[in-house]
């Protein structure tokens, strides 16, 4: 069975699930709950548990949201591997944005299977307007989108429908 040289990407999947792991259980054993911990003005460690999505979207409705967000990232993990998969060698940049989604839902349903929530601790603010806390899966997600957005835009503004440049 041949094996798409794309999939080698998959690094890059396994060092965010690794230092997002590390993160959490470092901010769960030094923070405590709700506590800020200032780093410098406008950002904080602050422990949080969100078993919601993005922004605690769902967290308040009653559980069923863990196993649906469970099978969420599984299926789009999935669809990651498979779109890495059939992607060109040359499509580095795809490659690597597609691996840090990957690696970020992963660290993200890690937590939801192994504890119901997930664990947030970077809180960036500023006076007293926060923006919701997150961790190093969020971040490689977010990344990983805007590279997906990037690609998106330059990529077909260069070739006609036909596949060839434009011109």
């Amino acid at each position: 069975m041949r094996i798409n040289k794309t999939l080698h990407w998959l690094w890059l999947s396994v060092l965010i699930v690794g230092l997002d792991q590390i993160t959490k259980v470092v901010a769960t054993h030094y923070l405590y709950m709700h506590a800020p911990v200032q780093l410098i003005p406008g950002l904080n460690f602050t422990l949080m548990h969100n078993t919601g999505a993005a922004f605690s979207i769902l967290s308040q409705a009653g559980g069923w949201q863990r196993w649906f967000f469970i099978v969420l990232a599984g299926t789009v993990s999935m669809a990651i591997i498979i779109w890495l998969a059939n992607l060109s060698v040359k499509n580095r940049w795809m490659a690597s944005a597609l691996t840090l989604i990957l690696g970020g839902a992963i660290g993200n349903l890690w937590d939801r299977i192994m504890l119901g929530f997930v664990v947030d601790f970077i809180d960036v603010y500023y006076r007293d307007w926060h923006w919701p806390a997150f961790n190093i899966a969020d971040s490689a997600i977010t990344i990983g989108a805007i590279m997906l957005i990037i690609d998106a835009v330059w990529s077909n503004e260069d070739k006609a429908p036909n596949g060839k440049s434009g011109g």
